[in-house]
């Protein structure tokens, strides 16, 4: 969440950058009631030091020989009563003051960084740069992912609406193996470049969805359950940043690097019609998440580095892409910077979403009260915290499935998967 203090004392530059996130964002009545809930911590502070004074005078006048009894003791008291019971009105009012800031504030999305590109939508974000030649690929004669993959044998859809319902696949054979396979290819190469691998639980409960910003705006987007205050993740960022929940990190342990792979489940609201067959826009699907706790000052260099982490798995695999940078108004909701990956699909003529990357500087860290302490300085700091795909598994196995299918109707894996499977063609 954004930091009050930062409300209060810019309101219209922060105003300002979330119009240009676009929506409907008014940041007038936080602000009126943050004045509000000072005013009354300001007047509750000053009686509840007149209350300690009385307290202190009282025993003080009687050890020098006033009257216990008297008028001037008996009116000290009288005061005392009365600003007990004032304190006693104000203090209920100050909480509901602060709960209604606190459901607010969790409402605002980040603040785009200053050197994110200014747009309305996704047709205004901007390409960085391209890897490959997806031209090479660019032809009628090659299938659909899934349709090569269901002459091959190893998916099923029809049997998987029938275990669930629409939006859910069954792997079968050389396609579990080779889904598998990546799994494995991913972490490999991530733990190489320095990510610490741990396997999180995948059903979290409503403090840690709310921490990474999937609460209370994307409720709809989540499967939750029915008995228990426990919901499925979405990706595997929401459980491992929440690892260090409430935790004050040593400073010299920064940066912390993770990597996770888990299954992820989402409603996908809204996009009824869009992708419903093939492995692009699932309920359940396999990711491996890159996360990273790094120190406010180098979290913009860690992003790019991020990037480049992610980049490295679809260049092992010689997949074409893009690097697409986000603007303001297509960034997600914690994040203040991101760069899409994106995919060539050649079946379709399109590049796809495969990895996100984020910087969303202190967001997450406050609603989660994640802080660093720096050995020899005083008092603590929010670490800045990073996120990024490894990739989504499902899109990358689309992504060869497509890219390497060959003219006898066979796939051939890439060299890199290779040892992991022990053969060179599906």
């Amino acid at each position: 969440m954004l930091d009050i203090k930062q409300i209060r004392e810019n309101p219209q530059l922060v105003q300002e950058k979330l119009n240009h996130r676009g929506g409907n964002y008014d940041i007038q009545p936080l602000v009126a009631l943050n004045q509000q809930q000072r005013e009354l911590e300001a007047k509750r502070s000053q009686l509840q030091a007149r209350s300690n004074e009385i307290a202190k005078q009282i025993p003080e006048k009687i050890k020098a020989g006033s009257d216990p009894k008297g008028e001037e003791i008996q009116a000290l008291k009288a005061e005392g009563s009365s600003i007990k019971a004032e304190i006693a009105t104000l203090e209920p009012q100050e909480k509901e003051i602060v709960a209604q800031i606190s459901e607010l504030i969790l409402a605002i999305p980040n603040l785009p960084s200053d050197s994110t590109p200014i747009g309305k939508g996704e047709e205004e974000n901007v390409e960085v740069r391209r890897w490959g030649d997806e031209l090479i690929r660019q032809d009628s004669q090659v299938l659909p992912h899934w349709e090569i993959a269901e002459k091959l044998g190893i998916l099923n859809t029809e049997r998987a609406v029938k275990v669930a319902q629409s939006r859910f696949i069954t792997l079968i054979g050389a396609g579990a193996a080779l889904e598998r396979a990546l799994i494995q290819f991913m972490l490999d190469r991530q733990i190489a470049a320095g990510y610490i691998e741990v396997s999180p639980p995948i059903l979290v409960n409503t403090d840690s969805l709310t921490a990474t910003g999937q609460l209370p705006k994307f409720a709809e987007e989540s499967f939750k359950c029915a008995d228990d205050d426990l919901w499925l993740i979405p990706t595997a960022e929401v459980p491992v940043t929440n690892l260090y929940r409430g935790e004050i990190i040593p400073g010299e342990e920064l940066p912390i690097y993770h990597c996770a792979y888990t299954p992820c489940f989402r409603r996908e609201a809204g996009s009824y019609g869009r992708d419903m067959r093939g492995l692009i826009r699932l309920h359940q699907f396999n990711k491996v998440e890159l996360v990273k706790f790094v120190h406010p000052s180098t979290s913009f260099e860690e992003l790019e580095k991020l990037v480049a982490n992610a980049e490295a798995i679809l260049q092992g695999l010689e997949l074409p892409y893009r690097v697409i940078e986000l603007c303001t108004g297509d960034i997600g909701f914690s994040s203040t910077k991101t760069y899409d990956l994106e995919v060539w699909l050649p079946a379709s003529g399109k590049y796809r979403e495969i990895s996100s990357c984020s910087n969303f500087v202190d967001f997450q860290a406050r609603r989660a009260d994640i802080r660093f302490k720096e050995s020899g300085k005083k008092g603590t700091q929010f670490v800045h915290t990073l996120n990024g795909s490894g990739l989504a598994v499902g899109r990358t196995m689309a992504a060869i499935l497509e890219n390497y299918q060959q003219s006898d109707g066979t796939v051939r894996i890439p060299s890199a998967l290779q040892p992991y499977l022990g053969r060179e063609i599906l």
